[in-house]
């Protein structure tokens, strides 16, 4: 058996190529294919099937295109409602791929078309390929899907049924292989290992542990991360079929008059000191270093026109590709920032011991952490209000945009697209804190703070 995991962690998304003889099959593909094509040219094997466990919301998938270049069949679960040709595949069907018997469960919870895929090859131990029904460490959410006539309670039923009666039935000794790991919104406490066993997921995934169905549904809903905006978009992109990423009309190069004065979104993609230190005024940092294509399908509306600030053309590729992987398909141009000459702005970056001075000194500093609520209430600085980042830009009215605002998150990633926002809104004194939560806990500022940090843990 051929066996490789692509794992893409600017969306923690991970696809699988599965081969034998000389046929493959290709696991929730990312939109851009053509890595694919090449593994299987490498093993000399033609790609038979593309088979998506479910109809992603996180991300849009290649399926078609995938499909189109190399005449596979694009397998889904029965229940998706596909509007391309589609081999629909039902409890205990099976599709072989060379000497690999692929067995189909269905597994609805996360999505209603939901299938877990067990590939078998002789003796060695059965690989199931779980989506986002069963993570590591963790299982699929049940409220994405509310348009689709389930509640998230009627999805958490489900969710408890694909477990226990087609996945936990397996032997102990089978490989699982989800479709993300952790920092993927489709689940609120991921691992940050890629594949388990099923005996080790067992033993240490608390949706695993005994217990009633009621309390499973009411485990797994609770404290949920926020649903990002793109989620229904891709999730409806991928059932519809999305275009081949040649079709994509590519940015042109903007003079410095036509990004200030774009009518749009201008995203700078450098780092959040380079950003801090002089940028196009009122652009925003989504840096390419970190989630930078699930951030900006969190904070800005598909469809939204888009131009790119970066250092380089290799980053303003870069960058075009991670944002058609989330339905971002709209970049109608880009500026190298050395080319801009215009008039700049400035967002001081301040370490985490000055802003503990100020905080103790001054009155009338506005001091925000911009992390989700969970990870806020597990520790944070003292003095500080939360507004997560995705709920900053319709909660700004309850600051003082003439303040002196202090923007935190977990290592100053965030915190820097926040005070782009800010600064959009019209906030006159806006700092970045570096190395953000985790340098303040870590500087053991003062007893106070200190204890503050640990007690929120606990």
């Amino acid at each position: 058996m051929e066996f490789k995991q692509f794992y893409l962690g600017c969306l923690s998304h991970a696809s699988y190529y599965i081969g034998s003889g000389d046929e493959a099959a290709i696991i929730d593909p990312q939109r851009d294919v053509q890595q694919y094509i090449e593994e299987a040219a490498k093993h000399g094997q033609k790609i038979k099937y593309v088979i998506e466990t479910h109809s992603h919301a996180d991300f849009v998938s290649g399926h078609l295109e995938l499909a189109a270049k190399t005449g596979a069949e694009i397998v889904y679960g029965q229940r998706a409602n596909t509007q391309f040709p589609t081999l629909k595949v039902s409890d205990g069907d099976v599709l072989n791929v060379g000497s690999i018997e692929l067995k189909f469960r269905e597994t609805p919870g996360h999505t209603p078309e939901g299938i877990t895929i067990i590939a078998k090859n002789g003796d060695e131990p059965l690989k199931a390929f779980t989506g986002d029904t069963l993570f590591i460490g963790d299982v699929g959410r049940p409220d994405l899907v509310g348009s689709k006539g389930f509640t998230a309670e009627q999805m958490g039923e489900m969710l408890f049924d694909s477990l226990h009666k087609k996945i936990l039935t397996l032997p102990d000794e089978t490989e699982i292989y989800p479709a993300h790991g952790a920092g993927s919104l489709c689940g609120k406490s991921l691992s940050k290992e890629t594949w388990s066993t099923l005996g080790e997921q067992r033993r240490s995934n608390y949706a695993l542990q005994p217990m009633t169905k009621a309390e499973f549904v009411k485990i797994v809903a609770a404290d949920q991360p926020e649903v990002p905006m793109y989620f229904p978009k891709s999730a409806a992109k991928n059932l519809e079929g999305s275009s081949s990423l040649d079709a994509i009309e590519r940015p042109r190069e903007f003079s410095t008059d036509e990004v200030s004065g774009f009518d749009g979104v201008v995203i700078d993609i450098r780092q959040n000191f380079e950003y801090g230190g002089g940028h196009v005024p009122n652009s925003i940092n989504i840096g390419l270093g970190g989630q930078f294509a699930s951030w900006a399908g969190t904070l800005i509306p598909v469809g939204t026109p888009m131009a790119i600030v970066a250092l380089n053309q290799d980053q303003v590729d870069e960058a075009v590709m991670r944002l058609a992987r989330v339905g971002h398909e709209t970049v109608k141009g880009y500026c190298l920032f050395g080319n801009f000459n215009g008039e700049l702005k400035q967002i001081e970056q301040v370490s985490v011991e000055d802003v503990s001075e100020l905080t103790k000194a001054e009155t009338g500093i506005q001091f925000i952490d911009v992390r989700r609520i969970g990870e806020y209430n597990a520790g944070h600085a003292v003095g500080t209000t939360n507004i997560s980042l995705d709920k900053l830009s319709a909660d700004f009215d309850k600051l003082d945009p003439a303040a002196p605002t202090y923007v935190i998150c977990q290592g100053g990633y965030r915190s820097s697209i926040g005070c782009g926002i800010l600064e959009n809104a019209g906030f006159e004194k806006i700092y970045n804190v570096t190395g953000g939560t985790a340098a303040w806990i870590a500087a053991d500022l003062d007893t106070e703070a200190a204890a503050a940090a640990c007690a929120s843990t606990k």
